[in-house]
């Protein structure tokens, strides 16, 4: 006699809301905030406001030189 193991299944996902929906949704929560007082300040294209948590790295290519003392 043989036993076939059962194959569990994970839950499916819900279905992702419309476009139209989310857009929706998110003018909403934009309009809760201006009217409970915040307020949006405009960031120039390519700005990041993420801090780095490392400091810049010299990178020096040639290894056969050593790095000039400036």
């Amino acid at each position: 006699m043989t036993t076939m193991a059962t194959k569990l299944r994970a839950p499916a996902k819900k279905k992702q809301p419309a476009a139209t929906e989310t857009s929706s949704s998110i003018d909403d929560q934009v309009k809760s905030f201006l009217e409970g007082g915040g307020t949006i300040e405009q960031v120039k294209s390519g700005v990041s406001g993420q801090e780095s948590m490392i400091g810049r790295k010299q990178i020096n290519l040639n290894s056969n030189s050593k790095p000039s003392s400036d």
